[in-house]
């Protein structure tokens, strides 16, 4: 019961719209100030943790594409243009939404040139039938992204910007990606920095870093890694993952003959059905000649797009929509660049606490997989249960389209937790960030209210 109340009382702190002095506003139990409403006028008994109000923030759709192996996979041929323009058809499409009422997209993007993919997914808004007056932008928080720019839009309907809008993530790692990487120039000033210093590291061995630090063995790591191909090769022969993928018309050009043919992309490609822990123990370690590191236990490069669909839950009601999910809490943490793989483990609490929540009343974990390295370091330090994380695998199966994951993890999460139904009720996407970063949302299962939240939203569609 302290800790429903406790939850309540949060929750009604980052629902209290003004600013009221202290003195002006009733207080509960521990005189700690709060706003008064329908919640807590009623007893803490009637209540669920997480109350519903017509303005909160929902998400409607959640579609992405499939994730294919960069300059190999099925979309190495695919504009990334194209990509986006799919993702973004389909929330609009698939929810009979006017194209017209969408106050802003944002797209998170990693790797090509800022004002170049800028210019392409204003492109790409006109190939998914937007019309002029629709604004889009671009947003870069390395492998965050796609849930940067899921948080982006929610903040923005809460802050009252827009009513309608559309978080989404894309990367075409075939067309953007070479192997070099890094910068043309750099400060020479970063050598009297620690920590500017080690921002320049590359991903790899930051890897071997965490593996090193917080002894994570080749074992582990590997284990993993087998792990994820067999939940996502096992959700891909299911047939679940359909709910989620857009099927992508293309073509793939043979690269001897030139000739072009066109086909249709709906499996993720990337996936290893029989990969073993034999066959990953032969594997050359890639960052360092002792290292743990292999292309067997980190992520793939890939190319993929997805897009979410955020509104008021007054509006969606109103529209008659099903809710997916409620948007409850985004958290970026800062964490030292040399080890920036450990970023969830500080980040997932934090978004946890956010939410009125503890880490150990989330149900469901979409946990980013850029290196198993730090994938089994988070898991371990937070004492998740692992059959709760990555169900369907995660990004060593998949792939990572940096900019696209996030949007990606928010289909993927929402749609498993629609199937698994009152028993999941709450979930977290997260991921590290390159120079030392951590980023987690926290999701509510959208027909998780109880009855009282329901009728106080019906009766005015407001919740206030």
């Amino acid at each position: 019961m302290e800790r429903a109340t406790e939850r309540q009382k949060i929750l009604l702190r980052h629902l209290n719209p003004l600013s009221s002095s202290p003195s002006s506003l009733p207080r509960i139990n521990d005189d700690k100030p709060t706003l008064l409403s329908a919640v807590n006028c009623a007893s803490s008994a009637e209540l669920s943790p997480m109350a519903a109000f017509g303005d909160d923030v929902v998400i409607v759709a959640a579609y992405r594409t499939a994730i294919c192996k960069a300059k190999r996979g099925g979309f190495k041929d695919t504009l990334p243009d194209d990509l986006l323009a799919s993702v973004l058809k389909a929330v609009v499409e698939k929810t009979s939404l006017d194209p017209s009422e969408v106050g802003d997209i944002v797209v998170g993007t990693v790797i090509a040139p800022g004002s170049q993919r800028a210019m392409e997914c204003r492109v790409a808004a006109y190939f998914a039938g937007f019309p002029d007056s629709v604004p889009i932008r671009t947003v870069n928080r390395q492998c965050s992204s796609g849930l940067q720019a899921v948080a982006d839009v929610a903040a923005s309907i809460r802050a009252g910007f827009y009513d309608i809008g559309i978080g989404a993530g894309l990367e075409s790692m075939s067309t953007d990606y070479t192997a070099a990487g890094g910068f043309n120039t750099t400060n020479p000033r970063v050598q009297e920095f620690p920590g500017a210093r080690d921002c320049l590291l590359p991903m790899g061995i930051t890897s071997e870093n965490v593996a090193e630090r917080y002894g994570v063995t080749r074992q582990e790591q590997d284990m993993a890694a087998v792990e994820s191909h067999k939940r996502a090769a096992a959700a891909i022969a299911s047939g679940k993952l359909k709910d989620e993928i857009v099927p992508v018309a293309t073509k793939i050009v043979d690269p001897v003959t030139k000739a072009e043919k066109p086909i249709v992309v709906s499996v993720d490609d990337g996936v290893r059905p029989n990969s073993n822990m034999a066959d990953l123990a032969k594997l050359k370690t890639v960052f360092k000649p002792d290292g743990s590191t292999t292309a067997g236990n980190a992520s793939q490069i890939s190319d993929g797009a997805g897009a979410v669909l955020l509104m008021k839950r007054s509006l969606a009601m109103k529209k008659g929509l099903p809710i997916l999910g409620v948007f409850r809490s985004f958290a970026v943490t800062g964490v030292d660049p040399a080890v920036m793989g450990i970023g969830p483990a500080y980040a997932i609490p934090a978004a946890a606490n956010l939410a009125g929540l503890k880490v150990s009343d989330i149900d469901l974990f979409e946990i980013n997989e850029a290196f198993a390295s730090q994938y089994v370091y988070c898991c371990k330090k937070l004492e998740l249960d692992v059959e709760k994380v990555n169900v369907n695998g995660g990004a060593i199966a998949i792939g990572h389209p940096l900019g696209a994951t996030g949007a990606r993890c928010v289909a993927t999460l929402l749609h498993e937790m629609k199937r698994r139904g009152k028993d999941c009720r709450f979930g977290v996407i997260s991921m590290c960030i390159g120079t030392g970063m951590g980023a987690a949302a926290v999701f509510e299962r959208g027909d998780s209210v109880d009855d009282l939240s329901n009728a106080r939203v019906e009766a005015n569609g407001t919740g206030h």
